[in-house]
């Protein structure tokens, strides 16, 4: 008895019932216009005549409603009603507007087949609970001499006045039946008629992949941007540090590099928090750093903190197109970090950024340290992060030992990034 009361009864039979109700409410503007439709028809003026007139007006809605389900809006509204009031798992239904026509089909015949049934059970419900009220009632009506209170006579007899209160239970509990009945199919066919199409599935497929790959490409501007300024300013303070007695004109441009530095990563890592935060304002005020702009002062603040660079520009940084430009500076000062991660102070450093042919090169040579550096904990991001630079550009990278230095050589073609 129990489990039968929480099937009729239960909070999310409930819930599926105000999901009916809703789909009456929504019926009811489509059969003020079909009453006007069948209206003449029947020969009935009246605005809600005979109950024949009734069902033959929300009969005819029907179909008007199928109609304006075909807008895009019709299947989110439907979804947010289904997942606040139906049960429905979450993952079972699509998102967006139905795309298509199989889906814009499917949404149309959800929404007919949500008023249809919500419009029957918000009618029995309108209907049925005043009529089982008189019924149970009815044997008190007779001890006060009124037998019929305007029922149909069959109510008069004896018999009858015995079981209308068994009957107006009946009623109530039929009703609750219809309800729980039509709330659980509507539960059990949402999915199949808003559930995703492959179209959707696809879709989805689709920006999760963006949704990734801006991920990715956050953590190589991260990793390179603070990663390298973390390097840096390290080694720029420890060598400050030793010749603090002696030579304070270093240590004052050690310094000066150091703020310089963290002034340009707070910048840099504002502008990636602002791309989390989806906050435009954030990122116009901290633009990427590029060749053209930005290489001197990162082989000014790289030469502060001891390595040694010579470097060669053969070209004018200006005419890169600017996703060559920033894609390349950031390779540049990976590859400084490197140097400085694992050479440390000291380290002579060739680099080398030029045009050949179709394509950009950039080179960078350094002594192979003394002995292997021992494994960072999360690292070897750096070079994985400019094989991922160069290959999304169409371009090469490759690094490695050769003739007894550290080699990186990255070509980055420049047709089709203007």
């Amino acid at each position: 008895m129990r489990a039968l009361a929480t099937a009729l009864f239960g909070r999310r039979t409930r819930r599926r019932w105000i999901h009916l109700i809703l789909g009456g409410a929504l019926s009811m503007p489509y059969v003020f216009v079909g009453s006007v439709l069948v209206g003449p028809l029947v020969g009935d003026d009246r605005f809600f005549g005979s109950f024949t007139s009734q069902l033959a007006s929300f009969a005819a809605g029907l179909p008007l409603a199928a109609i304006t389900a075909l807008f895009p809006l019709t299947r989110p509204m439907s979804v947010a009603a289904v997942r606040a009031l139906c049960a429905v798992p979450d993952d079972s239904l699509a998102e967006g507007p139905a795309r298509g026509r199989v889906a814009r089909g499917r949404t149309a015949a959800w929404f007919t087949l949500h008023l249809g049934l919500g419009g029957i059970v918000s009618g029995m419900s309108l209907a049925l609970p005043p009529f089982a009220c008189v019924l149970i009632a009815l044997p008190f009506f007779v001890v006060s001499g009124d037998s019929r209170i305007g029922l149909p006579e069959v109510f008069g007899e004896p018999w009858m006045v015995a079981l209308s209160p068994v009957i107006g239970c009946a009623s109530l509990v039929a009703l609750a039946a219809c309800a729980a009945t039509a709330g659980g199919l509507l539960a059990r066919w949402a999915p199949e008629l808003l559930g995703p199409t492959p179209a959707d599935r696809l879709a989805a497929a689709e920006q999760r992949a963006a949704d990734l790959a801006v991920r990715n490409r956050l953590a190589r501007e991260l990793h390179d941007s603070v990663g390298h300024a973390l390097s840096a300013v390290t080694l720029q303070a420890s060598a400050a540090r030793r010749v603090l007695d002696h030579d304070p004109e270093f240590v004052r441009e050690a310094l000066a590099a150091i703020e310089d530095t963290t002034r340009r990563t707070v910048g840099e890592l504002d502008a990636v928090l602002g791309v989390l935060r989806e906050a435009d304002d954030a990122r116009a005020t901290a633009p990427a750093p590029t060749l053209e702009a930005d290489l001197d002062g990162l082989l000014r603040r790289t030469g502060a903190g001891g390595l040694r660079v010579s470097a060669a520009v053969d070209m004018d940084p200006a005419c890169l197109p600017p996703l060559v430009s920033r894609e390349a500076y950031r390779i540049v000062q990976e590859a400084l970090s490197n140097a400085l991660r694992h050479g440390g102070e000291g380290t002579d450093v060739t680099l080398r950024v030029a045009l050949e042919g179709p394509d950009l090169t950039v080179t960078a040579e350094n002594p192979l340290p003394p002995r292997a550096p021992a494994p960072r904990p999360g690292g070897g991001h750096g070079l994985r992060g400019i094989a991922d630079r160069a290959r999304l550009l169409g371009g090469t990278a490759a690094a490695g030992p050769a003739d007894g230095v550290w080699r990186l050589d990255v070509r980055l073609p420049l047709k089709g990034h203007a």
